[in-house]
C-alpha cells in the first residue's frame, strides 16, 4: 500500500471513530473560538465560503450564520453525517456538503470568496499543495485562512510526538513560521495572524481519542512531565485532580 493510501485509510479509521466524540467536544464547539475565527475572516453576507476538511461542520455552520452560502468538504462520511445533523439542529438552509478528497479540490477556479480550513493541516501529507488548491478555488480579492495547531519551534518535535501517539493519523503540526512560509509559497498576500489556546482536560481528550494499546498511559506521562517545564507547549496545569491544557492555535489569513 502506498504512503498516501495508507495515510488516507488511517484518517478514515480515526475520524470515523472520532465523529461523535469530536463533534461534541466542548473545546471544538467553543463559541468564543468560533467567533474569533469568523470575525477575523471578515466574512459578510455576500461571501461564499468553502470549509476544507470540514469535519462535523461546526465551523461551516458558524460561517453559515453570517455568509450567503457555505460548502463543506470532508473525506469521512461519518463526519458529514454529524455535519448534516448539526445543520438541521441549527435550522440552516444555506449549507451544502461534499464527500471527497481535498487534493485536488473538486471545484472550479475562483469558486468561493473565502476558503478556510480548521484543524486539518496537521493531518495532511502535503499541506503546501492543499493550500495552493485553496488559493486556486478562491476568487481574486478573496481570503484564504488556515486555523491549526502551531507549537513553538523548539517544542514542536515533542508536541508532534505526543500527538502522533494520541492520533496515529497526525502528521505534523507546523510552527507559525512554517505556516507563513506555506502562504508565501502559495503566492498569497501578506498574512494576518491571531492566536488562541484550545482548552481542555486530559482525560476528556483521551476519551475521544483512539491511541494504540498502551499509548494512553504514555500520553499521561508526557502531560505530567510537561507540568514542570511546559515541554509540550500546552500550558499543562493541575486543576484539582485533573490535568488541564491549552494547545497553541494559530489563525492565519491572507488575500488571494
Amino acid at each position: 500500500m502506498s504512503d498516501t493510501r495508507a495515510h488516507r485509510e488511517s484518517i478514515l479509521d480515526q475520524f470515523t471513530r472520532q465523529a461523535v466524540p469530536f463533534a461534541t467536544a466542548p473545546s471544538i464547539r467553543d463559541e468564543a473560538a468560533l467567533r474569533t475565527v469568523v470575525e477575523f475572516s471578515g466574512c459578510g453576507p455576500n461571501d461564499t465560503v468553502l470549509d476544507v476538511a470540514c469535519g462535523p461542520g461546526i465551523l461551516a455552520c458558524a460561517f453559515a450564520k453570517v455568509a450567503r452560502h457555505v460548502t463543506g468538504i470532508d473525506l469521512t462520511p461519518a463526519m458529514l453525517e454529524r455535519a448534516r445533523l448539526l445543520q438541521q439542529e441549527q435550522g440552516l438552509a444555506n449549507v451544502t456538503w461534499h464527500q471527497g478528497d481535498v487534493l485536488p479540490l473538486p471545484f472550479s477556479d475562483a469558486s468561493f470568496t473565502l476558503v478556510v480550513s480548521r484543524f486539518a493541516f496537521h493531518h495532511l501529507l502535503e499541506p503546501g499543495a492543499v493550500l495552493k488548491e485553496m488559493r486556486r478555488v478562491c476568487a481574486p480579492g478573496g481570503t484564504v485562512m488556515v486555523i491549526d495547531s502551531a507549537p513553538a519551534p523548539e517544542k514542536a518535535a515533542a508536541f508532534n510526538a505526543m500527538e502522533r501517539l494520541r492520533d496515529p493519523s497526525h502528521t505534523r503540526a507546523l510552527p507559525v513560521g512554517e505556516h507563513l512560509a506555506l502562504f508565501v509559497n502559495a503566492s498569497l498576500g501578506e498574512p494576518r495572524q491571531t492566536f488562541y489556546r484550545l482548552e481542555g482536560e486530559l482525560e476528556g481528550l483521551l476519551s475521544r481519542s483512539f491511541p494504540k494499546p498502551g499509548d494512553a498511559d504514555r500520553i499521561r506521562e508526557l502531560f505530567r512531565g510537561s507540568l514542570a517545564d511546559d515541554a509540550l507547549d500546552i500550558q499543562a496545569r493541575r486543576v484539582g485532580q485533573q490535568i488541564h491544557y491549552g494547545f497553541p492555535v494559530a489563525v492565519i489569513a491572507a488575500r488571494r
